[in-house]
């Protein structure tokens, strides 16, 4: 029993230390912050999807808009100071970068969806790969993007909301430095 307890002193540490350390990597611009969007119930897009026209979309729920506000504050209580926001040009990550009241998210095209035939999933993830490729960016980044980019780069089959830490310069798969759930 006392060694389980020591072990457990001594994990607890390296765990919380490990979290600092991909925080502080995101705050440096030595890795970005990629996100799955918030909460939006169903899969795939209805028939008569169009871009432009978020009622043709899934859409976040009151749930959804709840995580995208809570991701918003816990971002900001890891730095103050301003954050770049790139988003998949769907209205839910949209809606999710924007909720999170960061900074002015920017469309990324890179970052739309590829499931079911939309797009070249292997063309975007190498395109996105060499978008941020340079070492360190300026300033704290965010990526909002969908479920099969996020799996694409990372292995990792995240729900919605969820996020990781990955290390620059990106690589297929990503260098994950933290999972972070749901705030």
């Amino acid at each position: 029993m006392k060694a389980l307890i020591l072990l457990l002193f001594i994990l607890i540490p390296t765990t919380a230390q490990a979290d600092d350390t991909a925080w502080a990597a995101w705050r440096e611009g030595k890795a970005l912050l990629l996100m799955r969007h918030a909460l939006a119930p169903g899969t795939g897009d209805p028939a008569g999807f169009v871009l432009d026209d978020c009622s043709t979309q899934r859409n976040l729920n009151s749930e959804g808009q709840q995580q995208a506000l809570r991701w918003g504050k816990l971002l900001r209580q890891q730095y103050r100071g301003n954050i770049q926001l790139y988003s998949s040009q769907w209205c839910r990550c949209l809606d999710t970068a924007r909720l999170m009241a960061l900074s002015t998210p920017q469309p990324l095209p890179l970052l739309n969806s590829f499931f079911a035939g939309r797009g070249d999933g292997d063309k975007q993830t190498q395109a996105l790969m060499q978008y941020f490729s340079q070492a360190q960016l300026r300033q704290p980044t965010v990526l909002v993007t969908h479920q099969v980019n996020f799996t694409a780069l990372t292995g990792i089959f995240p729900r919605s909301g969820e996020a990781v830490i990955v290390a620059l310069p990106l690589r297929q798969p990503a260098t994950v430095l933290a999972q972070l759930n749901i705030p």
